[in-house]
């Protein structure tokens, strides 16, 4: 599912327009970007987690030509499966 099916899905369901559907799905999505970026965990029950990992600067190879590259220091965001999400899905 994209975020196109999910505006649908909530539309049909709560019985919106699919522009007040979108705008709440923004507004969720919004939220979550910016709790990432202040560096705070998201915790959905039964669903997951959502945290920033942090990666230090390496030197990298350049796999073609197999040249040293430096690769500066990043973060990005990472999911963690929820026991039950996981569970319901293995059970499928």
């Amino acid at each position: 599912m994209n975020k196109s099916g999910l505006i649908e899905v909530l539309a049909e369901q709560v019985d919106i327009t699919k522009k007040q559907s979108e705008q709440i799905v923004n507004i969720v999505f919004d939220s979550m970007k910016n709790a990432l970026i202040q560096g705070d965990r998201i915790e959905i029950r039964g669903y997951g987690s959502f945290v920033v990992k942090h990666y230090e600067a390496y030197t990298g190879r350049n796999p073609k030509t197999g040249d040293k590259v430096y690769v500066p220091p990043k973060k990005l965001p990472f999911f963690k499966v929820g026991k039950e999400l996981r569970e319901r899905v293995d059970n499928v």
